[in-house]
């Protein structure tokens, strides 16, 4: 037998234990199951350098996604000016706006919307590796002339996310617009750490959590610099509060502040929308990227299609590194850890928009990732509620 007698303790050691259980919070979840290693590598510093360099990119990735991501705009769907001609405030453009990216002109003077929109997402992906069939390896012992690992750990992770956004904006004057989005928010998370030792499959810890309650609280406001008939230009600033639960991943722990240019073309039924965003604070920096095309199909429905990009710098994605096995001789170890640079983010997003009665629209979308960067899920879909007085 090539491990010889040092292969008996770990034998003996696995047979014998009894899987962990954990319930508490999603962050103390996350941690125990990434760090509660039975894979014998006899080099505890990088073995916990390692764990904790996946447990960061893994709270990392989900709080980017449940913290930072870009809130619903809080724009009404309904956008007015003055005509001098008529002396009276009429429609600004036959769309009723996109879902995420900002349009350049306000609501008019003393116009206020209010609206809710749910979402959920089951994230399955993690930097393009999957995170429900146990192929998440964490740490691994292989022999270099041997095509498989003998001794390996891996993680099966289901995540689920669901929020529900209540959002609404007042015009203060013709070309300010402040709002607000308050997100309520509900995480799950359930997770498995198998060791498998020449064939051998042992659970080695298990652990749930949930969480739910109020995630960061957006404050907003914009200015249009410019208006007219084809468009205009606005800038606009988003402050998120620190209100969310950070240690079961529902806030950041701190605030953030994003600032933002809006770029607008309006021509008859179309029209089409640019943001470029500077994101400070938060979980991380970030650069962010938006455009979208609306489409006013018929009086009462728009359709529109959006993409996001977003450059987060403190988002890293996960790889497998190689060592040289203090003890073994010919073996190497193999941990799941923190690569270098930023992370770049993309989704897609199309849905519609429909006017059903007066000034009550109701919209749904559907988003995905156009990237394998951080958590993915297959497909995220959305419905909202807006009414405009």
């Amino acid at each position: 037998m090539r491990l010889g007698v040092a292969s008996i303790p770990v034998l003996i050691g696995l047979s014998m234990g009894t899987p962990a259980y954990a319930q508490s919070t999603v962050s103390d979840v996350v941690g125990f199951l990434v760090t509660n290693q039975a894979v014998e590598t006899a080099d505890f510093e990088r073995d916990r350098q390692a764990a904790e360099d996946a447990r960061v990119t893994i709270s990392n990735a989900l709080l980017v996604d449940l913290t930072s991501m870009p809130l619903a705009t809080a724009s009404s769907g309904f956008l007015y000016r003055f005509n001098p001609q008529l002396g009276t405030a009429e429609r600004a453009t036959e769309s009723f706006g996109g879902f995420f990216v900002e349009r350049a002109l306000t609501p008019g003077r003393g116009r206020a919307s209010f609206g809710v929109s749910t979402s959920t997402a089951g994230f399955d992906q993690l930097d393009g590796r999957n995170l429900l069939d146990g192929t998440l390896v964490t740490v691994a012992n292989r022999f270099r002339d041997e095509a498989a690992p003998f001794d390996t750990e891996s993680l099966t992770l289901r995540i689920r996310s669901s929020t529900m956004t209540v959002f609404g904006s007042v015009g203060v004057t013709d070309r300010i617009e402040i709002g607000a989005a308050v997100p309520f928010a509900r995480l799950t998370l359930e997770g498995k750490r198998i060791n498998v030792y020449h064939g051998n499959t042992f659970l080695q810890a298990s652990g749930t959590a949930a969480a739910s309650g109020l995630g960061d609280v957006a404050i907003r406001a914009k200015i249009n610099l410019l208006a007219a008939p084809g468009g205009g230009f606005a800038v606009a600033g988003e402050w998120r509060l620190p209100t969310g639960d950070a240690a079961n991943l529902l806030g950041a722990g701190k605030s953030s502040l994003r600032l933002m240019g809006i770029g607008s073309l309006e021509h008859n039924r179309v029209a089409v929308h640019g943001n470029a965003a500077l994101v400070t604070g938060g979980i991380s920096s970030e650069f962010d990227l938006g455009g979208a095309i609306s489409v006013a199909a018929h009086p009462r429905v728009t359709l529109s299609a959006e993409t996001l990009v977003r450059h987060v710098s403190a988002l890293h994605r996960i790889e497998m590194t190689a060592a040289p096995h203090p003890k073994l001789t010919g073996a190497d170890t193999f941990r799941l850890s923190a690569g270098e640079g930023a992370v770049t983010l993309a989704n897609a997003i199309t849905g519609l928009k429909w006017n059903v009665a007066r000034t009550v629209v109701i919209g749904g979308h559907l988003s995905w990732s156009l990237t394998h960067g951080g958590l993915t899920a297959p497909i995220t879909p959305t419905l909202a509620f807006e009414y405009a007085f």
